[in-house]
């Protein structure tokens, strides 16, 4: 059995592909490197940079491989940028996959794992949030997620397909290469280095015990993981369904910044600044859905994510030149 993984040279997309090949499947990565970074590829698996909107290029990819399962990290993922350029988001992210399922079916291939989102909860009501919650984004990027998430069960419905969509919370980790960062760990990590001057906290005046928001933290490699299982349970007869996939504990922004201090020994300097559009409150995962379905449960906590992103950084990413 071949494996296609899209976006298998993204930090968490690289991750899956070492989780596959160290359960001995054969994989096959498509990644257009506009994010990810071909220094992360193993050199004994094919390798294709392509988009996987190109239709023609798809279908070669699936022909030239007998790809017979699908794991889909491919996308944009920054909600930022995601309410400055929907069309382009909508295009990476909703046209991409749509393609994607439309030649999976073209060569008879129904299983696929899917790389969704929290953002699909928008800003809860309640948290722990569970899969049973409203599901209302408030950023082009949670919309993203959705109508793929709905795509997919559409396409269940009338084709046969048969899916897990995991609801990433944040993730964290080692091998996370974006200059600049865009999520917290990897940018307060910069501002140990000396990368960037301080921290820019976006929002002090949340709803929230602190002030500042509330998320939940997963170690990429648990992530991967979670791929690994989610696969094999559709392997072996699973139906299609979603899943949260993160830690199960609340962690504010300020708790966070405090630990990656202690951790790091530099006191970085924070400067508050106000909130980032789209972001809400507190996001936090109610996990039983996935522990009790594929047995899942994250074993690395937020202090070894924390280790593990300092020492990659400290490894492989350097001061500026002056």
């Amino acid at each position: 059995m071949t494996v296609l993984v899209t976006g298998g040279a993204g930090f968490i997309g690289a991750h899956v592909v070492k989780k596959l090949l160290a359960k001995k499947e054969k994989v096959v990565v498509v990644d257009d490197l506009s994010s990810g970074w071909a220094g992360r590829m193993p050199i004994n698996i094919p390798f294709e940079i392509g988009d996987i909107a190109d239709t023609a290029f798809l279908r070669s990819v699936f022909r030239r491989y007998s790809i017979s399962a699908v794991v889909h990290l491919a996308g944009s993922i920054l909600v930022g940028d995601s309410i400055k350029y929907p069309l382009l988001y909508h295009r990476n992210n909703v046209v991409a996959s749509h393609t994607l399922l439309t030649v999976m079916l073209e060569f008879g291939v129904r299983t696929i794992v899917f790389s969704s989102s929290a953002a699909v909860y928008g800003d809860p009501s309640q948290t722990p949030v569970t899969e049973e919650a409203d599901l209302r984004p408030v950023n082009p990027y949670g919309w993203n997620k959705l109508t793929t998430e709905m795509m997919l069960r559409d396409y269940a419905k009338a084709y046969g397909l048969r899916y897990v969509a995991l609801r990433y919370f944040n993730a964290a980790g080692p091998g996370y290469r974006r200059r600049p960062a865009s999520h917290l760990i990897p940018r307060a990590v910069h501002a140990v280095l000396g990368i960037e001057p301080y921290f820019r906290l976006n929002g002090a005046d949340y709803p929230t015990r602190d002030g500042t928001c509330d998320r939940d933290y997963v170690h990429v490699e648990d992530l991967a993981d979670a791929h690994y299982v989610a696969w094999w349970y559709l392997l072996n007869g699973g139906t299609s369904l979603a899943l949260n996939c993160g830690g199960g504990k609340p962690y504010s922004n300020l708790e966070v910044l405090q630990k990656i201090r202690s951790i790091s020994g530099v006191d970085f300097p924070i400067e508050i600044g106000p909130r980032r559009q789209g972001d809400p409150a507190s996001l936090v995962a109610h996990i039983g859905l996935i522990r009790e379905t594929l047995g899942w449960v994250p074993k690395l906590g937020l202090e070894t994510m924390i280790g593990n992103e300092l020492e990659f950084a400290r490894m492989y990413l350097s001061k500026p030149t002056a």
